[in-house]
Formats: structure tokens, C-alpha cells, sequence
């Protein structure tokens, strides 16, 4: 079941902060509903089956997603972290994470939705402990408020992705020079 969530952030934690979309504008939620919660866990490679959610369980991950995106938010832009943001990231990473299993078949995570969101915490404090904290950008696409990490040579890469921001970006552009470029009469 896909729900149209995007992977391009470079990183879980990021990837998660962005379930919520356009939030300088239209604010576009993702989690509205435990289903949706589940399909993000699910498309996101975190487990591989996971119990039903329930709207408690949304309530946590969006308070958690909140708390990364201001402590990712305050990393890039080289501040200190907000101290509840941080309360919230540490409490979420204390609960028990998704323990991976070896069936006979492979390698089998099996989780609730509060375990995977412990998993999320951990990657989170991994991420912004880490040595990929320079390399966190914001997208240069006004609408979009995802940050990513930029591993493109020269750290030039301008959008969260191409398909998702960077195309969009270009063919607007493309189109305001056509529009102002003068054309001149065949002869």
C-alpha cells in the first residue's frame, strides 16, 4: 500500500521529520490517520510487519517527528537544541527498538508501532551526533521544508530531490525565460 511518502532525505530521521510537508505554507500531514502511520514504517525498510497503530500512537510519532525536525532544524543552522525537543527525542529513544530476528528465510523485524518509533529516536540521536551534521541543507525549493543531507560533490546539490522538488523548480524557470525571452520573426 503506498501513500505516496518520499524517501530522499539521505536519512531516516530526515525522512521522518518531513511527513510533514509545505510546512511555511499549505502544512501537508502525512500521519492523519494510525493506517497511514503504519504504511510510513512499513515503506520506510524500518520493519517489516508491524502491529496496528492506533491514534495514541499517532499522537506520539507526530510529537517525536516534531521534536527532530527543531533539533535537526538547530543543528543546521548551528544553534543550541531546543531543551523540550530534546526531553521528547531522549524519552522516545529509552523505549524498546525494534530487535531484528534471523528466521530461515532471512533477516525479519517484527515491531509495534511504538518500538519502530523508538528506532526512529535512536537514528535520530545517531544522525545529529554524527558526522554527517554539516552536510544537513534545507531544500531550496521555497514550498518545501524538507533537509537532507547533501553527499553531492562539491555539496551543491540545491533540492531534497529531483523528482520531488528539483524538476519542478527547473521547469518553472524554464518557462519564466520563455516567457521574457523576446523571440525574434522567421525572415
Amino acid at each position: 500500500m503506498n501513500l505516496d511518502h518520499v524517501f530522499v532525505c539521505g536519512h531516516p530521521a530526515l525522512d521522518f521529520a518531513a511527513t510533514l510537508r509545505a510546512r511555511r505554507s499549505t502544512r501537508f500531514e502525512m500521519f492523519v490517520t494510525p493506517e497511514r502511520l503504519n504504511a510510513w514504517y512499513l515503506e520506510s525498510g524500518l520493519v517489516d510487519t508491524i502491529t496496528p497503530a492506533d491514534d495514541e500512537d499517532v499522537r506520539a510519532a507526530i510529537t517525536v517527528r516534531e521534536a527532530v525536525y527543531r533539533l535537526v532544524t538547530n543543528r543546521r543552522l548551528g544553534e543550541g537544541f531546543d531543551p523540550e525537543a530534546l526531553t521528547v527525542l531522549n524519552g522516545a529513544a529509552r523505549e524498546t527498538p525494534v530487535t531484528p530476528q534471523l528466521t530461515t528465510t532471512g533477516r525479519h523485524n517484527e515491531a509495534t508501532p511504538a518500538q519502530t518509533l523508538a528506532t526512529v529516536a535512536h537514528q535520530a540521536i545517531e544522525l545529529l551526533s554524527g558526522p554527517d551534521v554539516p552536510l544537513l541543507k534545507e531544500c531550496g525549493n521555497p514550498e518545501c521544508t524538507r533537509i537532507y543531507i547533501d553527499r553531492s560533490h562539491g555539496m551543491r546539490r540545491q533540492w531534497c530531490g529531483m523528482e520531488s522538488c528539483g524538476n519542478k523548480i527547473k521547469a518553472k524557470a524554464y518557462r519564466a525565460r520563455k516567457k521574457t525571452t523576446p523571440t525574434t520573426p522567421p525572415r
